[in-house]
């Protein structure tokens, strides 16, 4: 008996680590006030159990209390990717809509100019094979 050997596909690691540390730092700071405390605190979480895995193949988040959430995404489920500069655009919050109309929300990407072109590369690069060549029907 001949057993053939398991098909293992291999993913490069673009962005595996936390948010980013300057998110964590200018909320300190501004949690010696009042108002800043929620804030604070939230970069706190964050800091402590949000994880961003981000390689050539999907998107993982690992969130929420003590890091239980986990959410994947592959760059075929995506629609479309929005971010917003913080921190003076050295860090950013993204936005994943994917095609059944759910959002895979990540706050405090490091590097995100970076990551967000990398993840629209990854989706048009989706889109290109999925796609039948141009003059062939489509069998339905």
């Amino acid at each position: 008996m001949t057993t053939t050997p398991p098909i293992t596909l291999q993913e490069e690691l673009f962005y595996e680590g936390g948010p980013a540390k300057g998110d964590l730092i200018l909320n300190l700071v501004f949690g010696i006030t009042l108002i800043g405390l929620p804030f604070a605190v939230g970069a706190i979480v964050r800091a402590l159990w949000l994880r961003f895995r981000i390689t050539s193949r999907r998107v993982s988040v690992t969130g929420g209390w003590l890091g239980r959430d986990r959410s994947q995404v592959t760059y075929s489920q995506i629609k479309e990717v929005r971010a917003v500069a913080r921190g003076f655009g050295a860090w950013g919050d993204m936005c994943l809509l994917l095609n059944d109309g759910a959002r895979l929300e990540m706050r405090a990407v490091p590097r995100f100019r970076e990551v967000e072109a990398f993840i629209k590369e990854r989706m048009n690069s989706q889109s290109r094979s999925s796609t039948p060549p141009s003059g062939f029907a489509v069998a339905s």
